[in-house]
């Protein structure tokens, strides 16, 4: 779903390295800190870690968003607009439980429905939060909308995105702050045609933060008072962090509410940043830089801080190509897992675990792969973990198993 042009590289394909600036990242809180060092007590080592794929649900269409329920349902978002559920006791329903294809642009592969996320009080409204492109021009589009009901759906916020159909982001996700985070790609092409990234005007290259308990004056949300750009002139208040070029799928991670973003590369790198609260504002890079690799001098402006990623890859000749965020294990069936960040890669399927050291840093594996085309993690109630596929149409559930360490990783930790 993620393929896009590719320009040559000249370092050593496939390589997962871990970036040198991880070490030099403000430290987090004393409270997340201890919570991290709690999580991890029983924490195998990464490279004595394996993932295990279990098929339980197919005949999906083009599935690429995923979100658990309170009631323990799973809902799966399917490209063409409509939202399915699944149990683990009754399988996956027939029937669609919302169906809003009559409001999204689906012209191109990565147009469509892209992110769905339940209220905080989901239990009570039955409230979703969806991000799609629009008709008729794929505008980005966040809106909220009851589930069954999309006649009662209602628009939060638009950013035009008609010139390209590519690089839409579409992520959404509630922090433990209760705000609604939502993520933008930087207008499509190649090569930042708008020099999206580097300017905190346009809402695209970005993740957003706001307050949709609320509003305020003409907005049906309101902007958090703590937003790093809310004082700067020009820029938009809503703007968490930028500097990205597709955060396909980022999650939030409810111990410590630090956002784990999987940024989709032009033709080189593809990364994975970790943001804490205390890193509001980071600007990540694009198109400055495409990981730590300098992609555009002219973006490079002098005295400007950049935050490079805790981990990259490349995929130059290799049988990677786009970066498929997930999510940090929760769950409670494989506690040696538990705090350590899964993602995958849509074209090799590779399973990369990423986890942060007690001692400052980050240490990561390959331990395995995930059926073919991944195109986004989930979490149900219980914290564990599922994967989507893409063209098979499947939901798998995941789980972890503790074998004998591998030599030859090709992984780099420092």
């Amino acid at each position: 779903m993620q393929r896009r042009r590719y320009r040559p590289a000249t370092m050593l394909a496939g390589l997962l390295t871990l970036a040198l600036s991880a070490l030099l990242m403000p430290p987090a809180s004393a409270a997340s800190t201890a919570a991290a060092g709690a999580s991890h007590t029983s924490a195998a080592p990464l490279a004595e870690l394996t993932v295990v794929s279990e098929r339980v649900a197919f005949g999906l269409q083009r599935p690429i968003a995923l979100t658990g329920l309170p009631d323990g349902r799973m809902l799966i978002a399917e490209k063409n607009g409509t939202v399915r559920a699944y149990h683990p006791d009754t399988g996956l329903a027939a029937a669609p439980v919302l169906d809003l294809t009559a409001r999204i642009d689906t012209s191109d592969n990565e147009r469509g429905l892209l992110g769905i996320t339940p209220a905080p009080n989901f239990a009570r409204t039955g409230l979703l939060y969806v991000a799609y492109t629009s008709l008729p021009a794929g505008t980005l589009t966040l809106a909220r909308v009851p589930l069954g009901a999309p006649d009662r759906l209602q628009v939060l916020l638009t950013q035009e995105h008609a010139e390209y159909g590519n690089h839409n982001g579409g992520q959404v996700a509630f922090g433990r702050d209760g705000y609604l985070y939502w993520s933008l790609g930087d207008g499509g092409n190649a090569n930042d045609p708008f020099k999206s990234g580097q300017n905190l005007g346009t809402l695209l290259g970005k993740i957003l933060r706001i307050d949709v308990s609320r509003t305020c004056g003409s907005k049906p949300y309101c902007v958090p008072s703590d937003n790093p750009f809310v004082r700067t002139p020009g820029a938009r208040p809503e703007i968490w962090v930028y500097g990205l070029r597709n955060p396909w799928k980022f999650s939030i991670d409810p111990v410590d509410n630090s956002l784990w973003i999987g940024d989709v590369g032009q033709g080189l790198i593809e990364e994975i940043n970790h943001i804490r609260p205390a890193q509001r504002g980071a600007n990540l890079g694009w198109s400055c830089k495409e990981g730590t690799p300098v992609f555009d001098q002219t973006q490079c402006r002098p005295g400007v801080r950049l935050t490079d990623p805790v981990v990259e890859y490349e995929h130059y000749l290799t049988e990677n190509c786009s970066i498929i965020g997930g999510l940090v294990y929760r769950g409670s069936v494989t506690p040696e897992a538990r705090g350590t960040y899964i993602a995958s890669d849509y074209c090799s399927t590779r399973a990369f675990a990423v986890r942060p050291k007690s001692t400052g840093g980050y240490e990561s594996a390959e331990i395995g792969t995930f059926p073919t085309q991944p195109t986004a993690f989930g979490a149900d109630v219980n914290g564990e973990l599922y994967v989507l596929s893409d063209l098979p149409g499947w939901l798998s559930k995941v789980r972890f198993e503790r074998v004998p360490p591998a030599a030859g990783t090709g992984v780099t930790n420092r």
